[in-house]
């Protein structure tokens, strides 16, 4: 029954597929939302958390950042990243789609319970900002001896 009207040209599901397609183009749904050139205004920079029973590995991709201007705070289990990153214009250049973000930043991840505040090292390589939190020896798991 609904395969003739599919057939319609310019018909009523021609309207609601190309009202899909934008709307999943605008949130960032479509089939161009995968890479880190293509994260949605607001998140970034992309981050990845792992943790292991050491530690935990917080990585946020942040190529053209300058290191030295970066705020990376910890409190109550809260890792906090601030920055900002500026881009060159090239000049008579007229855009019709830029991916690659520009400006201030401000990124918050909140951590497990054990993360040590007393523990932290942050290094910057290669355009990915590595943020290292010890855990605390207290919930690290120890193995009990039966007598």
């Amino acid at each position: 029954m609904f395969a003739t009207l599919r057939n319609f040209e310019g018909g009523l599901f021609d309207d609601f597929k190309r009202l899909e397609r934008e709307m999943d183009q605008l949130l960032g749904h479509g089939p161009w939302s995968g890479g880190i050139r293509a994260a949605a205004h607001g998140s970034y920079p992309p981050i990845n958390v792992g943790v292991t029973p050491e530690r935990i590995d917080v990585y946020l991709f942040i190529a053209g950042v300058d290191p030295k201007q970066l705020e990376i705070t910890l409190h109550q289990n809260l890792l906090t990243v601030k920055g900002e990153r500026r881009l060159q214009p090239v000049e008579g250049a007229e855009y019709y789609r830029r991916e690659r973000f520009d400006g201030e930043f401000h990124r918050a991840v909140n951590l497990p319970e054990d993360a040590d505040p007393e523990k932290v090292e942050a290094n910057y390589k290669d355009g990915v900002l590595h943020v290292a939190i010890e855990r605390r020896e207290t919930a690290k798991p120890r193995q009990i001896e039966v007598k």
